[in-house]
């Protein structure tokens, strides 16, 4: 089942004190929670970030929120709402609450940055608030691999598909669906696993540098079933130059999950996935050395590690969402 707020274990976050006509937002370091405006507390599931991760953002109000919004990394942050929002863990009644997901790119310099909220709870004034939250280094490794030559040193030809294909994407991920398009836990896309590994790892293929690795990969064998992570809407099912037969999954909310190097897609663009759904196979197409799946995140374009959604919003035991690291494969 879904954790209640009130069984949730949350780190203590870093908030802020404002009032007034969003005036000079307080700005607030590591620490424990606090009001941002009468009622209104916020919280963090971490203090701190590093490249490559999620923080899970929760606004309590004891007063219908009459607006919230927030900006984090120059895009706006979208909420939902969690019914039934009952009494907090210091038996407070909470009538209004909230919920957010933050990324952190695998690829943000590290420093500290601005997340800025603004609520207001019905009938009174416009509260504003600055958490700022420290970006640390992911600590990724290095790994070398050999692959076909034609990744490489594509032609002409294979160089402007992949662009293309790059600008597809990129187009698919720049779009918001308004709407959470999911209800319940996430969770990893293969039966029996719980655990992967080479998220952000930098890769040097055939003696050249490439880019990080920006999924999770999980050694399968081919013709493994491949399962949603959760309800959504395809936005994208096709083979492509790098990752192969691939599936793009959009959530709502600007969250969506990646599935590639599939043998088989089983679902086309524009079908209504429920959670669980068989949507491909295990595979070994695209620039591969072996069958496996590989599984990326993307919330609203940071590319994160999808094993931090199954922990922060699943039910998956935290012992299992530590990735391992098993022997490349892409």
């Amino acid at each position: 089942m879904r954790r209640s707020f009130t069984v949730r274990r949350f780190l203590e976050g870093v908030l802020c004190l404002a009032s007034g006509l969003f005036p000079f937002p307080v700005l607030a370091k590591a620490g424990g929670p606090q009001t941002c405006g009468p009622g209104v507390i916020l919280k963090l599931s971490a203090p701190s970030s590093s490249q490559g991760s999620l923080l899970l953002l929760e606004v309590r109000s004891r007063k219908p929120l009459a607006e919230i919004t927030a900006e984090w990394n120059s895009k706006n942050v979208p909420f939902w709402e969690i019914h039934g929002a009952g009494t907090d863990s210091s038996k407070i009644s909470v009538t209004d609450l909230r919920e957010a997901i933050l990324g952190v790119d695998l690829e943000k310099a590290p420093g500290t940055y601005p997340l800025l909220v603004h609520v207001q709870v019905a009938g009174g004034k416009p509260e504003a608030c600055t958490l700022q939250i420290p970006v640390h280094a992911g600590k990724f490794a290095t790994e070398k691999l050999q692959v076909g030559k034609e990744f490489i040193e594509p032609s002409p030809e294979q160089i402007q598909r992949a662009n293309e294909e790059r600008d597809k994407l990129r187009a698919i991920f720049d779009q918001v669906t308004p709407e959470k398009l999911w209800d319940g836990d996430f969770r990893v896309p293969l039966d029996g696993v719980t655990s992967g590994g080479n998220f952000g790892k930098r890769r040097v293929l055939n003696g050249q540098p490439g880019s990080p690795h920006s999924g999770v990969d999980f050694p399968a064998l081919t013709g493994t079933p491949v399962h949603a992570a959760q309800s959504g809407r395809v936005a994208l099912a096709q083979e492509l130059f790098f990752p192969g037969n691939t599936v793009v999954v959009d959530h709502g909310l600007g969250i969506y999950t990646f599935y590639g190097h599939l043998s088989e897609i089983e679902v086309k663009a524009g079908d209504e996935l429920q959670f669980g759904q068989v949507l491909g196979k295990v595979g070994a197409t695209g620039r591969v050395t072996g069958p496996h799946l590989h599984w990326g995140l993307t919330v609203e374009r940071a590319r994160v590690n999808p094993l931090h959604l199954v922990k922060l919003l699943g039910t998956t035991p935290e012992s299992a969402t530590k990735p391992t690291a098993p022997k490349p494969k892409s």
